[in-house]
């Protein structure tokens, strides 16, 4: 039987989970939580900073993929989490590379699915582990890489599928996810990093305004700050595991670009299902709340009735708090907060879920890559797979539970990792 409160959170690679959430996974994990990865594809195109593993590269022998599947196990692994899968199954669809790049027209490239199957596939999951929360991507992919905005389309298409009674009875009992949030990191906490990177001696490089960098998010547009400070070390590792992806030095981290940025342990989310919790504004607009489902002191809430506690304080929010129940007290997903955007607003409106069934308001872009414009702010989506991708909150001091990789190799590998 799974516990009572359950988390699934959809990526499009594997170390985007490390990087975005990595201390909300662990952090849920440690509190009894069943934490739930979906990963979308095997991230195949990506670059690999490991001069002995350049001939895995998608170009040469392209067994990269099967690398990261190693990798991958390893993060989890160091983040507690046991629930970890590949939409459709291990190798079901590939890495599409960035935008204008011959891989977005491989056969198998996530960007080209047919929904219909890729949906099918990820309810499949929801009904099956029936989460009260569900975490992905804004419309945008966060900085425009084409899997992660179809990561997106699919999310929020199965959210709204997996509720309909009638749609694919054959993948299980219908089920309706209370909240949907999507990772963000505010502009100001980017500004606060690009700082500190300043005054570092990382040998990384750095943008000096953070409204530069594609996923910035508004401070206003903030709903949550998940503080998982305590989860600094598992945090570290599960990036660690990646090493052929990004390298780590003290309290920063880069990809291929050797952009640095700070790891992050306070996780920023933007709630666009589901109704916000209580909570006060603090600073400039940024929100402190709890998004929690009108959870009670005790992190709980039941079909009886809803109590409230306010959350003050950066960062103790709580993404998940509600007990599965039966009552009306679990069925709030299709009760939008106020002022809050609908989940998926991406496009012209579905009007037919894969399967013909009716789509029940969410809306994504049209079918196979369509679609796409350009990230927040206008930007072209032409940036290299691992452009600026979002870390997820405030960083952790230098030399506090760090790990240093050199260029790419591991100075320690604290989860017994691949090298």
């Amino acid at each position: 039987m799974l516990p009572d409160r359950r988390l699934l959170l959809v990526h499009a690679h594997p170390d985007d989970e490390s990087i975005n959430n990595g201390a909300t996974m662990a952090r849920y994990v440690a509190e009894g939580v069943h934490v739930t990865l979906l990963t979308c594809t095997l991230g195949e195109e990506g670059e690999i900073l490991v001069p002995e593993l350049a001939g895995l590269a998608a170009d040469q022998a392209d067994q990269l993929g099967g690398y990261r599947i190693g990798e991958l196990a390893d993060a989890m692994a160091a983040l507690g989490v046991a629930d970890h899968r590949f939409l459709g199954g291990t190798g079901r669809w590939r890495d599409s590379g960035m935008i204008g790049t011959p891989a977005n027209d491989h056969p198998r490239a996530f960007w080209n699915a047919d929904l219909d199957e890729a949906v099918g596939a990820a309810v499949a999951v929801l009904r099956e582990v029936r989460p009260q929360v569900v975490v992905g991507y804004d419309e945008h992919g966060g900085y425009g890489h084409p899997d992660h905005i179809q990561a997106h389309r699919v999310t929020t298409l199965a959210v709204e599928a997996a509720a309909d009674g009638g749609y694919r009875p054959d993948l299980g009992t219908a089920h309706e996810v209370a909240k949907v949030y999507w990772t963000c990191v505010p502009v100001s906490v980017l500004q606060e990093g690009l700082d500190a990177l300043a005054a570092a001696d990382t040998g990384y490089d750095g943008v000096t305004d953070a409204r530069e960098i594609p996923f910035a998010a508004a401070d206003e547009d903030v709903t949550c700050e998940l503080d998982g400070s305590a989860f600094l070390a598992q945090k570290a590792a599960g990036m660690a595991a990646h090493a052929t992806q990004l390298t780590l030095d003290g309290e920063f981290y880069a990809l291929s670009n050797n952009l640095g940025q700070q790891v992050l342990t306070t996780e920023y989310y933007r709630l666009v299902r589901g109704q916000r919790g209580p909570g006060r504004a603090r600073g400039a607009g940024r929100p402190t709340c709890s998004p929690a489902c009108e959870g009670a002191a005790d992190g709980r809430l039941g079909a009886a009735g809803r109590r409230r506690s306010v959350v003050a304080g950066r960062g103790r929010g709580a993404l998940v708090a509600a007990a599965d129940r039966s009552g009306p007290g679990a069925a709030v997903g299709a009760r939008r907060g106020a002022g809050q955007p609908a989940a998926g607003h991406l496009g012209a409106p579905v009007v037919r879920l894969p399967g013909g069934r009716p789509a029940a308001g969410g809306r994504v872009g049209g079918g196979r890559g369509g679609c796409v414009g350009a990230p927040a702010g206008g930007r072209p989506a032409h940036h290299r797979r691992d452009h600026l991708r979002p870390a997820g909150g405030a960083g952790f001091p230098a030399g506090r539970g760090a790990v240093r990789l050199v260029r790419g190799r591991p100075g320690a590998q604290p989860t017994g990792g691949r090298r």
